[in-house]
C-alpha cells in the first residue's frame, strides 16, 4: 500500500502530460483540418481606395494572374454585401445575412461542391445576372425538403434565380459555413455601399509557393499604390503557422505544469527510500557482513526506487491513454496518445524515480556495517 501510494504521484503526472499532449495534438489535427478545407495556399488582399490613377480594380489582380501562372492559378473579387434581407418571393418570412459578391473562380480557390444545380460562370459575371448559389442552411429555412434549385428568392427586394446549392459542411447551423449566398461580384457591386472593391483572395499554385506569390504581390501593390499602408496582404498558410506555434507553446506549458506531478512523484519516492533505508539499516549491516559491497547496496535502492517509478509510469501510460480517449470524445476532438508522448512521460518517470533514489542509496552504500548491525 505504501508503494502504491507512492507511485501515485508518478501515475498522475505521467497520466496528465499524456492527456495533455494527446488533447493538444487533437486541437491542433482539428484546426490543421479546418485550414486545408478553406485552403493553406490561399491569399487575402485588403486595398484602400486613394483615388485618383493610384486605384486598384479586378483587372489589375486579373493582369497579374495572367502575368504569374507559375505563382497564382485562380483569383477572385470579393464584394460583402452586410445584413442583406433575404425571403422568398412567395412568402414574407425573413431573415438578415450577409450576400456575398465573388466570380466563378471562387468555387476553385474554396474547393466548394454542390449538391444541386451549378456554380457561377463566367457569364454571370460578365452580364450581371442575378443568379445565386446558396448554403445548405438557406435551403432548409426557406424551403425545408423541397429542392430550391431555379427557384427564387429577394435579396434586398431584388429577385435572384437559384443556380446551385451547396453541400452541408456545419448541419445547417445559423451562423455557419452554410449560412451563406453567393452572387457575382458585378451585381453584389450595385447593393454595396461603395462601388470601389477593396478585398480580392487569390489562392497560389501551391503552399510551397505561398510566400514568393505574396512577396511579388507586395511589389505590385507597392508600385500601383505606392504607399504599404494602404493595403494588407495575408495568407491561410501564415495564420495556421501562427496557430501552430501558439499551441506549440501552450502544449509545453500545460505539459510543464503536468510534470510538478512527476516532481512531487519523484519527491515522494525520495522519502519512502529514505524511510527504507532508515528501516532497514540491520538489513543493510548483515548483507555488508556477508561481503556485499557499497555498489551492491547502491544499486539495490537504485533499483527499487527505479521499479517503484517504472511500474507507475506503466499504470500512467494506461490511465492516460483511456482517459485522453474518453476526454477527446467528450470535446469532438481526435486525441490520441502519441508514442513520443508516451516515451518521454515514461522516460521521464523512471529517470525521476532513479535520480531520487540515488540520495537514499547513497546513504544506505555508506552506511558502517558495525553500527548497521547494532541498528534496533
Amino acid at each position: 500500500m505504501r508503494s502504491l501510494l507512492t507511485m501515485l504521484g508518478i501515475i498522475i503526472g505521467v497520466a496528465a502530460v499524456i492527456i495533455l499532449i494527446s488533447l493538444m495534438n487533437g486541437m491542433t489535427k482539428m484546426m490543421t483540418d479546418q485550414f486545408a478545407e478553406i485552403g493553406t495556399s490561399t491569399i487575402t488582399v485588403m486595398v484602400q481606395n486613394r483615388g485618383g490613377s493610384r486605384t486598384i480594380d479586378p483587372d489589375t489582380f486579373y493582369q497579374f494572374r495572367d502575368e504569374h501562372t507559375d505563382l497564382v492559378n485562380w483569383v477572385t473579387p470579393t464584394v460583402t454585401v452586410s445584413q442583406a434581407t433575404v425571403k422568398t418571393a412567395s412568402s414574407s418570412d425573413s431573415i438578415s445575412t450577409s450576400v456575398t459578391g465573388i466570380n466563378e473562380e471562387y468555387a476553385d480557390i474554396k474547393k466548394l461542391e454542390l449538391t444541386e444545380g451549378r456554380f457561377l460562370q463566367y457569364m454571370d459575371v460578365e452580364q450581371k445576372q442575378k443568379v445565386c448559389v446558396i448554403g445548405s442552411y438557406i435551403q432548409k429555412e426557406f424551403f425545408g425538403s423541397a429542392s430550391a434549385l431555379n427557384q427564387l428568392i429577394k435579396i434586398n427586394g431584388n429577385s435572384f434565380k437559384i443556380v446551385g446549392i451547396l453541400e452541408e459542411k456545419e448541419d445547417s447551423e445559423s451562423g455557419s459555413g452554410d449560412e451563406v449566398i453567393y452572387i457575382p461580384y458585378t451585381t453584389a457591386i450595385n447593393y454595396a455601399q461603395t462601388d470601389f472593391i477593396s478585398s480580392y483572395t487569390l489562392n497560389a499554385v501551391s503552399d510551397d509557393k505561398v510566400d514568393a506569390a505574396m512577396a511579388q504581390i507586395n511589389t505590385m501593390l507597392l508600385q500601383k499604390v505606392g504607399d504599404s499602408d494602404y493595403y494588407q496582404v495575408n495568407s491561410m498558410k501564415q495564420i495556421m503557422d501562427m496557430a501552430n506555434q501558439l499551441t506549440g507553446t501552450m502544449k509545453t506549458l500545460l505539459v510543464c505544469i503536468a510534470g510538478i506531478s512527476l516532481l512531487v512523484g519523484g519527491i515522494g519516492i525520495m522519502n519512502i527510500m529514505l524511510v527504507s533505508v532508515t528501516e532497514r539499516t540491520r538489513e543493510i549491516g548483515i548483507r555488508k557482513s556477508l561481503g556485499a559491497k557499497g555498489k551492491d547496496i547502491m544499486s539495490q535502492f537504485v533499483i527499487e526506487a527505479g521499479t517503484i517509478s517504472g511500474v507507475g509510469g506503466v499504470l500512467g501510460i494506461i490511465a492516460g491513454s483511456v482517459l485522453s480517449l474518453t476526454f477527446g470524445k467528450m470535446l469532438g476532438l481526435t486525441a490520441y496518445p502519441s508514442l513520443g508522448a508516451i516515451a518521454i512521460a515514461f522516460g521521464v518517470s523512471v529517470g525521476i524515480g532513479i535520480l531520487f533514489g540515488y540520495l537514499p542509496a547513497k546513504n544506505a552504500a555508506r552506511l558502517n556495517p558495525i553500527d548497521a548491525l547494532r541498528h534496533e
